[in-house]
Parts: structure tokens; C-alpha cells; sequence
């Protein structure tokens, strides 16, 4: 009677990559984690400054007679330089901020000094601050310093400061966005109906100013009256609705957009 054999179980060799494909796995989450976490928001961070900056400059505390100016940053690029075939192009991308940065800390420094002797005027001082950070330059204007209020005229003393402004501005030949902001205060009546209106009416008067008076051209221009929607510091004392309402000028150096730029 023949015997039935036993067939001997062949092991399996390859069982191992299996857990060295789930460590892969694994390892491979544990960096792209770790990648997230080390990315900073640096626009945030320095939000966060200039509003803190902004409210104490305003509450008496930002010093007296001199050109108060935000130092932020150097910008990084604002996004990691891409790997393997796409490095050159990181590099060339930070290369193009590091070189707007130059620039627009070039700006700061002559707005600075062209409008020192204005600022001497007791009804003016304390009344610009100019950022100069990550390529792009803000010059904001304390609403209550430059306007009546609920009022969207200029005021006359007012007119050589942003003048002077302009001056800058127009040598730049870049995309200008002007913003005006205003506290949550309502007020019945007179011209305007409400904050939306008059804030839009301050915008529109600067951007015409920049037009008109130093033949900056619309295609270049952009008005927005953004009323309470965005401010600095929170609306609860009379020292931040204070803060709050003012006017931006934003000139973006770094911007790839140039579809709006137009040679002069």
C-alpha cells in the first residue's frame, strides 16, 4: 500500500516587506507632519505685531515727533524652494524677493525722510506708518488726521503729506491699492448712509489725488471701502475705533501679476 507523502510547507521569504512597506508608510507620514508643523505663518505673525504696534503707537505710547515705521522680516520667498529639477526655479523665486525687500526698504527710508518735515506739524504728527515688509510696502494714514469726521474731503493740511507720498508712489510704476476702514460706529444722516459709503468715498478721493495730482495712471489704481470689516484691534476702547479707522496704501513689489502694470 503506497504511503501518501507529506508535501513540506515552503516558508515564505518575502514576508518581510510587508512591514517595511507599513514602516515606509509610516516614515513618510512622520516627515510630511513634521513639514506642516515647521512651516510659520509669517503673515500672521506679523499682523499680529503691526495691529499691536499700531494701537499703542495711536494710545500715546508710539513716541512723539518721529516717523514711527514697522520693521518687518526679511521675506523668505514666501513659499520653500521646490526639490530635485525644480530647485533653480526656488532659487531664482527667492532671489526676485530678497531683491523687492531691497527695494521697497529703499522706499521706506526716502518716504521717511521726505515726510519728516511735515510731521513736525503738531496737527500731523503721529499720523503715518509704513511697513516695509515680504516685498510689499503699506503706508497707512490715521483717518482722523487727514479727514473731517464722516467726512470723505481732505483736509488742507493734510494735502502736502500725501503729496509727498505720491512723489514715491509714482516712481514705482507698480499696482497701488488704496483702502479706506472705519470703526463699527453708525451715524444717522448727513452725506453718507452709513460706513460702507464713506468709506469708500475717502478711498476714492486718495486714488484721484494719486491720479490726478501725480498723473498715476487708473490702469494702476484700485479704490476699496472696506467700512468696519477689517480692523487692526478689536472695536472696545475709543483709543482702537481710533486705530481702526485709517487709509492703506499697499504697493506690492513682489507680485508675479504684472498684468496690471503699465509702463509710464
Amino acid at each position: 500500500m503506497a504511503r501518501k507523502h507529506k508535501h513540506e510547507e515552503h516558508e515564505n521569504h518575502e514576508r518581510w516587506l510587508v512591514s517595511y512597506a507599513d514602516f515606509i508608510t509610516l516614515l513618510f507620514a512622520f516627515f510630511v507632519v513634521m513639514y506642516s508643523v515647521s512651516r510659520v505663518d509669517n503673515k500672521r505673525v506679523q499682523q499680529a505685531a503691526q495691529s499691536i504696534k499700531w494701537a499703542m503707537h495711536f494710545s500715546g505710547t508710539g513716541g512723539v515727533g518721529e516717523l514711527p515705521i514697522f520693521e518687518g522680516p526679511a521675506s523668505q520667498g514666501g513659499c520653500p524652494a521646490n526639490l530635485g529639477n525644480g530647485g533653480a526655479a526656488g532659487q531664482g523665486g527667492q532671489g526676485a524677493s530678497v531683491a523687492a525687500q531691497a527695494k521697497v526698504e529703499g522706499v521706506k527710508r526716502r518716504l521717511e525722510k521726505k515726510l519728516k518735515p511735515y510731521l513736525q506739524d503738531k496737527r500731523l504728527n503721529q499720523t503715518v506708518l509704513i511697513e516695509a515688509a515680504n516685498g510689499r510696502l503699506t503706508v497707512r494714514l490715521a483717518a482722523q488726521r487727514f479727514f473731517d469726521p464722516a467726512q470723505a474731503a481732505l483736509r488742507p493740511e493734510a494735502l502736502p503729506v500725501l503729496d509727498a507720498i505720491g512723489e514715491e508712489l509714482e516712481e514705482l510704476r507698480r499696482p497701488i491699492r488704496v483702502e479706506a476702514h472705519t470703526d463699527d460706529t453708525t451715524f444717522a444722516g448727513g452725506r453718507y448712509r452709513n460706513n460702507w459709503d464713506l468709506s469708500a468715498a475717502r478711498a476714492s478721493t486718495v486714488t484721484a489725488l494719486l491720479e490726478e495730482g501725480h498723473h498715476i495712471k487708473p490702469q494702476l489704481l484700485t479704490a476699496a471701502g472696506l467700512a468696519s470689516a477689517r480692523p487692526l484691534v478689536p472695536n472696545d476702547t475709543p483709543e482702537h475705533r481710533e486705530a481702526n479707522r485709517r487709509v492703506e496704501m499697499v504697493v506690492d513689489l513682489y507680485s508675479t501679476d504684472v498684468s496690471a502694470t503699465v509702463a509710464h
